[in-house]
């Protein structure tokens, strides 16, 4: 397949999981973005910044080098997390395609500025454990490089405590909100709806029971690799 249609095909994939998230309730306006990356051609596509999701044209994909340098005369400015998406690319090196949205549950939760602990099973379903929240960036981080410093908390925040990004799909940057990650767009659009649903779960959980514990490892084990792994057996 020669590499105009391989791109071609990244736009669509991307335009398609970008439509995906103001049908799932994910955003509201522009607030959210969609990207996937491409380590053998060297490129990144992601959504345009600030285009309407009605407005919006496959063509409008934004195509980008691995440092984030635009490759297609006449293209629209990409999406403004463009640079905390490379960032994310490069470090997690098996992370495909990379989701932001400012959806309403799991921005509670980012703003609350603590982890999403894993009460149940519908957490243990896509989560092995903690979905970990950043710390807050500093003034110095926010005034110069917002949107790279901000892979880099994320970044930094797995490697402090030793998380493996295909594990914990997702995270919550400190007052801000969610950026998760997946195999394919559509994948990565899925963790996203995921992440938000179980920020619900469990904010409700920790009002009906102010003492609410992790789930039983043994249990998060069972529900997570049932799902993942070499020994998975869910689905056909």
């Amino acid at each position: 397949m020669s590499r105009e249609l391989i791109i071609e095909e990244m736009k669509e994939r991307v335009f398609q999981a970008n439509l995906e998230l103001p049908r799932l309730g994910l955003v509201k306006l522009t607030w959210g973005n969609v990207s996937e990356i491409n380590r053998e051609l060297g490129v990144i596509v992601i959504k345009p910044s600030g285009v309407s999701y009605d407005a919006m044209k496959v063509s409008q994909m934004v195509v980008t080098d691995l440092e984030g340098n635009l490759l297609e005369k006449k293209s629209l400015k990409p999406s403004s997390d463009l640079a905390t998406h490379v960032v994310l690319y490069r470090e997690f090196t098996d992370v495909q395609a990379v989701v932001h949205t400012h959806s309403t549950n799991a921005v509670m939760w980012a703003q609350a500025g603590y982890d999403l602990k894993a009460y149940g099973t519908t957490h243990a379903d896509t989560f092995y454990g903690s979905v970990p929240c950043t710390r807050t960036l500093t003034k110095e981080e926010v005034l110069d490089n917002y949107e790279e410093n901000t892979g880099k908390v994320i970044v930094e925040t797995f490697n402090e405590r030793n998380i493996k990004p295909l594990e914990i799909p997702g995270v919550l940057v400190s007052g801000h909100g969610p950026f998760t990650w997946g195999n394919t767009p559509s994948k990565a659009v899925e963790n996203s709806l995921i992440l938000d649903e179980v920020c619900l779960m469990a904010k409700e959980t920790e009002k009906i029971n102010q003492r609410v514990v992790d789930i039983p490892k043994f249990l998060l084990d069972k529900h997570y690799l049932r799902k993942h792994g070499k020994s998975a057996y869910y689905g056909q």
